[in-house]
């Protein structure tokens, strides 16, 4: 069995809808399974495996007070997760800008357009 990064586990915890409506849910404080479940059409066990996910992931930690085995949500992966989000779209902004620039130069005429290989080929 392959071994995954830490960014990878937490990106495909977040990748399913019913886990980051459980982390929104939790961002507002801790809660139990039978409370995480409430709002969802499907059941307690398939709401575990969903919790068992994010646990894996670091997302979210589970106590136990009495017979109760609240869960809260831990937000050190969602800080690795939004670094390199932020470094990737400072490069990404950084590429677009340069793409805008470009296309306001080929408008205004003040940059030749690219030609093609065969268009180089033909005019020798």
């Amino acid at each position: 069995m392959a071994i995954e990064d830490p960014l990878s586990v937490t990106f495909a915890a977040l990748a399913d809808p019913t886990r980051r409506a459980i982390l929104a849910r939790l961002a507002s404080g801790e809660a139990t399974v039978n409370e995480l479940a409430q709002p969802f059409a499907m059941s307690l066990q398939a709401i575990s495996k969903h919790l068992k996910v994010l646990e894996r992931a670091g997302l979210i930690t589970r106590g136990r007070d009495a017979q109760f085995r609240p869960c809260r949500f831990e937000a050190a992966p969602l800080v690795d997760a939004g670094g390199w989000i932020d470094e990737h779209r400072k490069a990404w902004e950084g590429r677009f800008d340069r793409m805008a620039e470009h296309l306001r130069n080929l408008q205004s005429g003040a940059a030749e357009p690219r030609r093609t290989i065969e268009e180089k080929g033909s005019t020798s």
